[in-house]
């Protein structure tokens, strides 16, 4: 079961729902140590006192803001939420937008909302509104000692929050050094390479399965890991098998024809198959004596 990272209440208008947020994303990756290169012994990292060089136990660290060169103020917990109670406690929902108008680009994390059993008809009342009129909730709130900007979007029976970065924390594609407008109108498309795409889009078009998207690399890694182990390889880099280098070619003038023919004609062939595939398996009609 999830653990609660915070508890609080939406707040709009005069109506205040009891809430807790869990997180919705589950990190699984390979845990790597840090080792010496010479003895490979794993690192370990202390907290080190600048002014007498030992280190510090946990239980005696705090937190300070300094205010001058070496002149600090000590912050305690209970400092954080004195600073504003209400940030600290509520998700203070402050608009109501069209969920389409929210760029993707904004989304960082999700989060679910669950209700308390006090909360419960303000929540469902909230998610079944926001689905009606296709709103999302534009909020903000404190979490871990930090001011969270957020969407509150309904999915399926629960509300989702989705934190969100505020503008000026998402780079704008001029930024990127992205193509601009002048390179952009050098460009030509045919018709003809126009059309094969949208074919080979077509025809690589499927229902939307999350589920069917497997972190591959990870597996990978992990299979190769454990060849290097029964190989006895665990300590010197030695070299299994390697494969060559991925290098993509890089030229002046691509002629896109070709690739798109080759595309079309290898999701035309995946088709085929999926269609005799399925014909195979299709059961045969009983009828009733």
């Amino acid at each position: 079961m999830a653990r609660a990272i915070w508890s609080g209440a939406i707040s709009f208008g005069l109506v205040n729902i009891p809430v807790q947020v869990m997180s919705a994303q589950e990190e699984k990756s390979l845990s790597f140590r840090m080792l010496d290169s010479q003895d490979f012994s794993p690192i370990g990292y202390k907290k080190i006192s600048k002014s007498t060089g030992k280190e510090v136990p946990s239980k005696r660290l705090v937190k300070g803001y300094e205010y001058e060169s070496g002149q600090f103020v000590i912050v305690t917990d209970a400092d954080f939420k004195k600073a504003n109670p209400k940030a600290t406690q509520t998700i203070d929902i402050e608009d109501f937008v069209d969920i389409e108008d929210v760029d993707l680009l904004m989304f960082e994390k999700p989060y679910y909302l669950v209700p308390t059993k006090a909360g419960r008809k303000g929540y469902v009342l909230l998610r079944k509104v926001l689905e009606e009129t296709k709103k999302a909730a534009v909020a903000r709130f404190v979490m871990r000692q930090k001011e969270h900007l957020v969407a509150i979007i309904p999915r399926g029976p629960y509300l989702i929050l989705e934190t969100l970065r505020f503008a000026h924390e998402v780079r704008e594609v001029e930024e990127a050094h992205f193509l601009d407008e002048a390179e952009i109108e050098k460009i030509r498309i045919s018709p003809k390479e126009l059309q094969m795409a949208e074919e080979l889009v077509n025809g690589m078009t499927s229902e939307w399965k999350p589920e069917k998207y497997k972190d591959t690399y990870k597996d990978d890694l992990l299979k190769f890991i454990k060849l290097k182990i029964k190989k006895g390889d665990v300590e010197a880099g030695a070299e299994i098998d390697e494969a060559d280098d991925y290098t993509p070619s890089e030229k002046n003038v691509v002629d896109l024809m070709p690739l798109l023919q080759k595309s079309l004609r290898a999701a035309e062939g995946g088709s085929k198959r999926s269609r005799t595939t399925a014909k195979k398996k299709k059961p045969q009609s009983s009828r009733r004596a």
